[in-house]
Parts: structure tokens; C-alpha cells; sequence
């Protein structure tokens, strides 16, 4: 759909869709691999029992097997040290049936993490962390020669799929986080956007928003991001997920929702992004929230480590 011609009523950027065409394309891209001989492999390290992280990591672990990627997962344990955790990345650094290497975070805060994003492989670190890849995509190496984090990649997959112009535009990206702030701004940047980063120390932040004509909301706080905050026509891209569990908050962003009332009534929380709902009516687009950047991150995991091994085996 082309942003340029959208009616008053806003469009919905669904990321449930749009996951699903990368996935029907990657599921052609991965049989072309195997009658080339190989099949793309993907390690995950967890590291001790977070639920939260180990219900992320099935999630992942099963998409692979619905693609036909390979994948293992290794789970060590929470006491595990720095020197362990080097030591089983070297061993998957050293396979060559292991095109990507994820280590899910938050580890452990005795780990080094620093030190063991930056042992993993750079042609194996799917989830674009490594410095040298982080290098690349500030350079403007090609996007398909780039291992890039999978939530930035899918913001722009959202934009470039559905129409919405870049080149030229004013961007603006609320937060500057390694793993969503900067490399977006980077994407964008990359993209011919004009592109402003804001965040805690940012004086006179409405005004700035205010001049977007694409808006990414990475803040990681509930509803920060107010109707006044956005130019009428504007796209958001809402990146935040914020768990509610106060019936002050759900009757804040929420008001007369039923069905978010009764699911919440069921579970005792439901989610917000880091925009208010009520700036979305003022937008042509915006990407709900859960169900839009969300949906992706997965699915471009998927697009990395397919990426990797295709760089890996020329």
C-alpha cells in the first residue's frame, strides 16, 4: 500500500503479515540451500532459567524446524563463567555446520557480556552485535552483506513492505540503545532519511517529534509518546513492549476497550508500547502494539542466519 495516497483513517501495519511473507520466502531460499548442499545451522546459548528468555528461545528454536534451518540449544547453567561461556563459543566458532551464534541476553551479571558478544564469530553473529558488523552498517556495507539486529532490520522490512517512503523524509528515533536506537538510525540514515536520535537529556523533545515523518519510539516506557508529540500524517513505528498491571494504567491508555479490559481481567496485565494508543488516530500508519515490530524480530533471526551461511559459503 502506498502512505502517500492513506485516507484519514490510519493504517495498521501488521508484522503478523509481514512475518509470514519472510518466512514463505526464506522456506524457498533454505530448499535452494539444501540442492546446493548445505542446510543454514543456528546455536543459541541460555544461559540459567529465566522464564521469560526460555519461552524466547523456544519460540526461535521451533521456527527453525518449521523452516528446515538447523538449530541446537545450549543451556548452561547460571553459575557458569566467563571463561566457560568463551569457551563453548570458540567450539561453535570452530564448526562449519553452525552458521549463526545467538547467546540470549540478560546473562548472569557476574558474566562479562562485552567480552562474549565480541568472541562470537562476526560472520556468525546473526543477532548483529559484534563491533565489526556494527562497523559495517555505519560504513553502509550493502544490507545484503550485513549482519544486522533483527529488530531494526524488521522496522525497515515494515517500511520497505509496505510502501512507505524513506528517502528524503524526516525521521526521528526515540532512543539510542545498541540494539534498537542506533543501528535503526544507521538503517535509515543508510536509506537517504534525514534522521535526528533523541533521548533522556534531549531539550524540547515535542518539538522535535513533532517534525517526523517517520516516528520510532524505542524508550522503553509506557505510553511515553503522546498525540501532541506527533505530526498529523505521520508513520509510527512503536518498538516498546511495557507490561501493564494497574487498572489505573488500562483505563489510562485503554479507555472503553473491552476486549483489552477482559483480557486483562484473565491474565492481570496486558501490554502497551511506548506510545499512547491515542497518537496512533493522528498518524497515516503505525504498527500496533504487540502484533507489529514484535511479530518480526523471529522472523528476521531467520533472515540472518539464512544470510550468514550464504556469506559463509559464497
Amino acid at each position: 500500500m502506498d502512505m502517500s495516497s492513506v485516507a484519514s483513517s490510519p493504517y495498521v501495519l501488521d508484522g503478523i503479515v509481514i512475518a509470514s511473507q519472510i518466512k514463505l520466502e526464506l522456506a524457498a531460499e533454505i530448499a535452494a540451500a539444501r540442492d546446493h548442499g548445505y542446510t543454514p545451522g543456528l546455536a543459541v546459548i541460555l544461559v540459567g532459567e529465566v522464564p521469560a528468555s526460555q519461552i524466547y528461545v523456544r519460540s526461535k528454536v521451533k521456527t527453525c524446524a518449521e523452516l528446515g534451518i538447523y538449530s541446537e540449544m545450549h543451556t548452561p547453567d547460571a553459575s557458569a563463567t566467563t571463561e566457560e561461556l568463551l569457551a563453548l563459543v570458540a567450539s561453535l566458532n570452530a564448526r562449519e555446520e553452525i552458521d549463526g551464534i545467538l547467546i540470549q541476553l540478560p546473562l548472569p551479571a557476574h558474566v562479562d557480556t562485552a567480552r562474549l558478544l565480541e568472541a562470537v564469530d562476526p560472520a556468525k553473529d546473526v543477532d548483529g552485535f559484534h563491533p565489526i558488523n556494527a562497523g559495517r552498517l555505519l560504513s553502509g556495507f550493502p544490507a545484503e552483506q550485513v549482519l544486522a539486529p533483527c529488530t531494526p532490520a524488521g522496522i525497515m522490512e515494515v517500511l520497505q513492505r509496505s510502501n512507505i517512503p524513506i528517502a528524503g523524509q524526516r525521521a526521528v528515533v526515540l532512543g539510542r540503545s545498541n540494539i534498537v536506537g542506533k543501528p535503526i538510525a544507521a538503517m535509515l540514515l543508510n536509506a537517504s532519511a534525514t534522521v535526528t536520535i533523541c533521548h533522556s537529556r534531549t531539550r524540547n523533545l515535542a518539538e522535535i517529534t513533532r517534525e517526523a515523518d517517520i516516528l520510532v519510539a524505542a524508550i522503553g516506557r509506557p505510553g511515553f509518546v503522546t498525540r501532541d508529540m506527533v505530526r498529523p500524517g505521520a508513520t509510527i513505528i512503536d518498538v516498546g513492549i511495557n507490561r501493564l498491571t494497574s487498572e489505573a494504567d488500562l483505563e489510562r491508555f485503554f479507555p472503553g476497550n473491552e476486549a483489552r479490559r477482559a483480557g486483562f481481567a484473565k491474565r492481570g496485565s496486558t501490554i502497551v508500547g511506548d506510545v499512547d494508543p491515542a497518537a496512533f488516530e493522528v498518524s497515516s500508519a503505525y504498527t500496533p502494539v504487540p502484533g507489529g515490530v514484535g511479530a518480526l524480530t523471529i522472523a528476521m533471526l531467520m533472515v540472518s542466519t539464512v544470510k550468514a551461511a550464504r556469506l559463509r559459503r559464497g
